[in-house]
């Protein structure tokens, strides 16, 4: 018997207004979290990491995934304090591994993480959903960032959509935009000001997408060694969204761009984070196809439905509804366990997390981070639960 994907949840730690207790009682027994007080590029310590796994055992819990450890910019700009943060990040991984905590979730976005322009889109039975809304980021873009390439990269029609967007704003929306846009990494209450992206995109003058991928090249490669002796699995989440913002490149978005990740640091180690979310919000992506393709390299999932629309613009959707095909997605997972088991793997029950769920019910009595909602959350783990189990008594 193939057993079931690993149910996990995403935690942001002792703060978090979701509570281990909370999370058993969704049904999830891995819990996926990380060290969001420590800098990028500074060494996770042998005390922090136990300290937390101590926390989460003692709820009857397991740390299954570290998600994330983020890669420091200098990294992604090849800066002079590269090998420093390469080395420190290997520090990181030894010290985890140690631990007995052996996936690691991260990502190579420049600068940002997930960009939305609406933390709070009420869809029509009143649930609250993450939105980006291309004539927002539009607007941002040209007339509050004021990045003059913008200029060149947008049609006529772009640009008076965005206008009249802009326009229709009053000055309280305008600051909410901006926040939300400049909002920093996930586990953070940071926000960028103009003045401060405005620096940071100075450093990405010179750094087109062939040059970022070259960086996450000489990364990964770099990391591989250790990563195998430790059995660190590292797992790279894609962009999300997944195309150029702001004028950053943006370089883990399609199916070219996984293989080419795979490719570069051939390894048991480096390997991908699937996220339906984020290469959903591509028309051009064919996720059943890249499961079949791609999947002996996932080792860890993220189910989520986004409702694509013509501009760009999409939402978030209920995780069995959306542009998705969430039904072929689940099915192409479940043969890809079954390859597999047949193949003498013993990594079967892939990590899965539930992923960006609705504000519904009693949700809106707690401040939690956008996407991260308890009950929103457990409504999507229930209904993929089901569907899994609907699959595999059907096919196997």
């Amino acid at each position: 018997m193939i057993p079931n994907l690993e149910q996990t949840f995403r935690w942001f730690g002792p703060n978090d207004d979701v509570t281990l207790k909370a999370i058993s009682q969704t049904g999830a027994t891995g819990v996926v979290t990380a060290l969001h007080h420590i800098q990028p590029g500074e060494v996770w310590s042998p005390e922090e990491i136990k300290k937390r796994k101590d926390i989460i055992e003692a709820a009857g819990l397991t740390w299954s995934v570290v998600e994330s450890v983020n890669i420091h910019e200098s990294i992604k700009i090849a800066g002079p304090d590269r090998d420093r943060a390469i080395k420190n990040y290997i520090e990181t991984l030894h010290n985890l591994a140690a631990q007995g905590i052996y996936i690691v979730c991260y990502n190579f976005m420049p600068v940002l993480d997930w960009t939305r322009t609406n933390l709070d889109f009420r869809l029509g039975n009143d649930a609250s959903a993450l939105r980006y809304e291309a004539r927002a980021l539009h607007a941002f873009d040209l007339y509050i960032l004021q990045r003059p390439e913008a200029f060149d990269e947008f049609t006529p029609e772009q640009q008076k959509a965005a206008k009249e967007y802009l326009d229709s704003l009053s000055e309280e929306e305008k600051t909410l935009l901006t926040n939300t846009v400049m909002a920093g990494l996930p586990g953070t209450t940071d926000v960028f000001t103009i003045q401060e992206f405005k620096e940071h995109l100075k450093k990405y003058e010179k750094i087109d997408a062939a040059t970022l991928k070259a960086n996450l090249a000489y990364f990964l490669q770099a990391i591989m060694p250790d990563c195998e002796k430790l059995g660190i699995k590292m797992c790279i989440h894609p962009d999300d969204p997944p195309f150029a913002i702001l004028g950053l490149p943006r370089v883990v978005s399609t199916e070219a761009d996984l293989k080419f990740l795979v490719d570069a640091a051939p390894s048991p180690s480096n390997g991908i984070t699937f996220c339906t979310g984020s290469l959903g919000a591509r028309g051009d992506n064919d996720l059943p196809g890249i499961v079949e393709r791609l999947g002996q390299h996932f080792h860890f999932i993220h189910l989520r439905n986004v409702r694509r629309e013509a501009d760009g613009s999409f939402y978030e959707d209920h995780h069995l509804e959306g542009t998705t095909d969430m039904y072929a997605v689940m099915k192409a997972l479940i043969l890809e366990q079954k390859k597999r088991t047949e193949a003498g793997r013993t990594d079967i029950a892939i990590p899965m997390r539930p992923d960006h769920g609705h504000k519904i019910l009693d949700d809106y009595r707690y401040n939690t981070y956008p996407g991260y909602s308890v009950a929103g959350r457990m409504k999507g783990l229930a209904e993929l639960r089901g569907l899994e189990m609907g699959i595999k008594r059907t096919i196997l």
